[in-house]
């Protein structure tokens, strides 16, 4: 279960963030490639622009549900 406590720093503002257990295995980039990015130096994804419509949030939420360790985090 994703941590809020270790959220990481490239993650904007709200609902939706990763944390630090990503090992950055590209699933939510391509479930949500609208809301999620790779920092390149860090080999990490984080949360780029939270979801904007029902479209976008239900792929953010099955991000989140398929994700293999768990790093993805909903607070809304």
């Amino acid at each position: 279960m994703a941590d809020r406590e270790d959220k990481l720093a490239p993650n904007v503002a709200g609902a939706f963030y990763v944390d630090s257990q990503c090992i950055d295995c590209d699933l939510c980039r391509q479930t949500a490639p609208e809301n999620f990015d790779r920092d390149e130096e860090g080999g990490f994804s984080y949360v780029v622009q939270q979801p904007r419509n029902d479209e976008e949030r239900d792929q953010c939420a099955e991000a989140m549900d398929e994700c293999p360790v768990e790093a993805i985090g909903d607070d809304g």
